[in-house]
């Protein structure tokens, strides 16, 4: 069984990907800004380099970076400290650990460009972000090659679909219309995602779209099968509000 760390392990994404590994019986080390009175959570500032927290990811097998603002309003203050300089910090800690994989969620808003247009969404099309969000994961992925190619470290970038707070239910209600309702990712879907994204063999640097099986939606997952293995198992068709 790996032992995996996940930053942001408070947040939505963390908790949802936390209970599943957890039902694996997976050993995790959680990490959050925030620990929410939780004690099995560490409490760290990871904007800020500290070789306490940074001892942390000895002896992990994989760190799953979760951390972050996740809102694609965020300014660039709040970006550049806590998606630029932060993930920064979460590789430079896992290469210097010796972190065989590092998996990082990256965001389709790295695409965002080209929302009004038809071409299929591939992993390999010119970047195209429309504020500072989707700069900072653009970043984030650049930052795994470089340290792919310099020290070796494995990682798998994620353009991680629309997984919502809550329920997670798809439909006419999800935000952005239907471009957020095409890239729906269910909590099911996200996990084993996740959970092959670590597990995969022969995986150097690679970014991958990661999303539900939803009919029609532009996001190619050809890749995302053949490298991870990836099966989803739900898929939604955008609905126009009433």
């Amino acid at each position: 069984m790996p032992v995996v760390l996940i930053t942001g392990a408070a947040g939505n994404l963390g908790s949802k990907l936390r209970s599943h590994m957890e039902a694996l019986g997976w050993t995790l080390k959680l990490v959050d800004r925030d620990d929410q009175g939780d004690p099995s959570i560490v409490a760290a500032d990871l904007s800020a380099w500290d070789d306490g927290w940074a001892s942390l990811f000895k002896g992990v097998d994989a760190v799953v970076h979760l951390a972050g603002n996740p809102s694609p309003r965020g300014s660039w203050a709040s970006i550049q400290r806590l998606n630029l300089d932060l993930t920064q910090n979460v590789y430079e800690a896992a290469s210097r650990a010796g972190v065989a994989r590092f998996v990082f969620a990256s965001s389709n808003w790295v695409v965002a460009g080209y929302r009004d247009e038809d071409e299929p969404l591939t992993p390999d099309l010119d970047p195209a972000p429309v504020n500072a969000y989707g700069a900072s994961k653009l970043f984030g992925e650049r930052l795994g090659r470089s340290y792919h190619e310099r020290w070796g470290l494995s990682v798998v970038c994620l353009r991680i679909g629309f997984c919502q707070r809550g329920e997670n239910r798809p439909g006419p209600q999800m935000e952005m219309g239907l471009w957020g309702q095409a890239m729906w990712l269910s909590d099911r879907d996200f996990c084993h995602g996740i959970e092959r994204a670590v597990l995969a063999d022969g995986v150097g640097f690679s970014v991958l779209n990661l999303m539900s099986d939803n009919p029609g939606m532009r996001w190619d997952l050809a890749e995302t099968r053949r490298l991870l293995a990836y099966a989803p198992q739900d898929g939604a068709t955008p609905l126009s509000p009433d």
